[in-house]
């Protein structure tokens, strides 16, 4: 492994790509860290260590999937949680809305219109999600019912914050979010794997070690039963690390093999073709993004009944304030069942946009090549839809597993849900997800010159 690591870094231009990666990963760290000049930094760590539910409890769920610090009010803050909404709504409205339909079947150029649109979008959710963070976390109590962290040289004498300052701290998450979004596509470009995937995983993969300095000074190391962590927690977090690595890897790696045959050519005196070929599909097409497109989405509903809660009163803020607490509780079983029914959604509707049955049909139609038992063209695209929905629901409902995990491990064994999710659940799968991209699209880089892949 160590030669090969060597001979990775002595191909000129996969050495640059690779530090590059690293450079702009590391760019994104230093801004996690830094905090806005306007928020008392003591404070918020105070109200993050002593509230870990309700509306805190899910801004730390969402740091998971969104590459973000919100539950620290840094510069990078809202991470790049509203590029992944603006992604997943021009989607959904690309499959109903006709101008949008029509720029996806441009190709390129269509794509590139896309993404312009996908930025602009992004831009208008940063601006609305910037200003109910301001709203709630950098107001008085009386006026915001959330904490008044705003720091003493930035408040009043009437207590908050002036308009100017809040239109800066606005603006300074707005900027934080394109910077992200523009280091994501300069990775897609100029480096190495999918830039937004690697930003997320660099977040999983940094905030790994704090969930179990803290899971390992909660827990003793006696037998203690499953009712608080103990070595008996410690065993099961270890098999399911193992277990959820190797889960990720088959199911990355694994494929249904279509055969195929080609039709023999004959020309001059010499016969072309006839060969026996198989057409890989994999089992998990749409990788992670169902879990981070519905953890993203099921967001939604928790901010949006604390909104309501905070301005209702009597039995309709108290309906909505429970309401709140069902979504924002991520142990909850309508949270969990609305969590799996988006999964499986997003697992079919993520294959559909990216596996085009009639395209192959008509693909392997023009080269002469077909599936024995099938005729060419609709009789072909119809058999590898059905295998398709087979397939996929067999990957989805991989997914769907992993995604219980935590809140199977968090109810069961006193474990704390964050720590649950890095090292048994959807944290560690979007990490290793994205690694084994990363190692592929090296290894391509690798056999593409002669030489042996990481993974041989």
């Amino acid at each position: 492994m160590i030669e090969k690591l060597r001979v990775v870094f002595t191909i000129p231009e996969l050495r640059q790509k690779i530090l590059l990666t690293l450079f702009l990963l590391a760019v994104y760290r230093v801004g996690y860290l830094i905090p806005m000049p306007m928020v008392d930094a003591n404070q918020i760590d105070l109200m993050s260590e002593s509230d870990s539910g309700g509306l805190a409890g899910l801004i730390s769920k969402a740091t998971v999937f969104s590459a973000s610090q919100l539950d620290k009010a840094t510069i990078f803050g809202l991470g790049i949680m509203p590029y992944i909404t603006a992604s997943i709504i021009l989607q959904l409205l690309g499959t109903v809305y006709p101008p949008l339909m029509e720029l996806r079947k441009e190709g390129e150029a269509g794509r590139k219109k896309i993404n312009e649109y996908t930025r602009y979008l992004t831009v208008a959710l940063c601006l609305v999600q910037s200003v109910a963070y301001v709203w709630y976390y950098l107001m008085p109590t009386p006026s915001g019912g959330g904490p008044n962290l705003i720091a003493d040289e930035f408040e009043t004498a009437s207590g908050g914050m002036a308009l100017g300052w809040q239109v800066v701290a606005v603006l300074i998450m707005t900027g934080g979010t394109v910077f992200l979004m523009w280091l994501g596509e300069q990775i897609d470009e100029y480096g190495i794997g999918n830039g937004i995937s690697l930003l997320i995983m660099a977040g999983i993969v940094a905030d790994m070690p704090g969930a179990l300095s803290r899971f390992i000074n909660a827990s003793s190391f006696e037998l203690t039963g499953f009712g608080s962590p103990g070595i008996e927690t410690y065993l099961v977090l270890a098999a399911l690390f193992i277990g959820v690595v190797a889960g990720v890897v088959f199911i990355t790696l694994a494929q249904r093999r279509i055969p195929t045959q080609s039709a023999k050519h004959v020309r001059g005196r010499r016969v072309y073709g006839g060969t026996r070929q198989y057409l890989p599909l994999k089992i998990n097409q749409a990788g992670v993004m169902p879990i981070i497109f519905a953890s993203s989405l099921l967001m939604l509903p928790a901010l949006l009944f604390n909104g309501l809660a905070s301005v209702t009163s009597g039995g309709i803020a108290q309906f909505f304030g429970d309401m709140a607490e069902v979504f924002g509780n991520g142990t909850s079983f309508v949270y969990n069942f609305c969590f799996l029914v988006m999964i499986y959604f997003f697992c079919y509707f993520w294959t559909s946009i990216i596996f085009n049955p009639k395209e192959i049909s008509d693909n392997l139609k023009e080269q002469g090549t077909f599936i024995p038992g099938y005729r060419p063209g609709r009789r072909t695209a119809d058999y590898l839809e059905r295998v398709m929905e087979r397939i996929t629901y067999v990957g989805a409902g991989f997914l769907a597993l992993v995604a219980v995990v935590p809140t199977v491990i968090s109810s069961l064994m006193g474990v704390d849900y964050q720590i649950a999710s890095f090292y048994g659940g959807t944290g560690l799968l979007i990490a290793v997800s994205v690694a084994f991209d990363l190692v592929q699209k090296i290894d391509s880089h690798l056999v593409m010159r002669n030489y042996k892949g990481l993974l041989e």
